[in-house]
């Protein structure tokens, strides 16, 4: 089985390059341009089942697949909580008095879900219901946080390297059950031609 793990698309102006965390931001049209565009690129694949987080981003993005499977709309793909900072740049927050020392510190200081709450509600929900379908290929539609921390949990990285790995907007990356790992882009082209 294969799951394929996209990231919403771009989103409007004012919230890109923000920690958005729960805000229900929507699309920029690039965003929805980007959606269709990759939308195509992945249309010879047959999803048997699909996943989204219930934000709008993730939904407007999902919206431009031609799926013949029901969606199944769960706030369990939701990017962390982020409490007071969220819709905030990293400058903003800087300013406001919070120190950058190290990656798993800034983490841990901004406030809003504890990361290891999130940590456990993401590695939960892929394991007893992702991992659990009865399905060849299954879309999931989330957000870069959530996917770089399954990254980091199932590839044995840092979560400082997996999240310095690139996933720009409507960039996707797939796990392979087989493997019991996310594949490197290079190993993706052989199944996606």
């Amino acid at each position: 089985m294969k799951l394929y793990f996209v990231r919403h698309s771009e989103v409007i102006e004012k919230y890109k390059g923000c920690y958005n965390g729960h805000i229900d931001v929507s699309l920029s049209e690039k965003g929805k341009e980007d959606a269709k565009e990759l939308a195509k690129k992945l249309a010879h694949i047959h999803f048997d089942r699909a996943f989204c987080s219930d934000l709008l981003r993730a939904q407007q993005t999902i919206d431009m697949f031609d799926l013949d499977c029901d969606i199944v709309y769960t706030p369990h793909l939701r990017e962390k909580s982020w409490g007071r900072h969220e819709g905030m740049r990293f400058e903003e927050i800087v300013a406001e008095g919070l120190q950058y020392k190290n990656f798993e510190q800034w983490i841990a200081d901004l406030d809003g879900e504890p990361f290891s709450e999130y940590l456990a509600r993401i590695n939960k929900y892929f394991k007893t219901t992702l991992l659990k379908q009865n399905a060849q290929n299954i879309l999931v539609v989330t957000h870069a946080g959530v996917i770089k921390t399954l990254l980091s949990l199932y590839n044995h990285l840092s979560l400082e390297e997996a999240f310095s790995m690139p996933l720009s907007y409507s960039d996707y990356i797939c796990y392979d059950t087989m493997q019991k790992r996310f594949l490197q882009k290079s190993e993706q082209k052989a199944f996606l031609v």
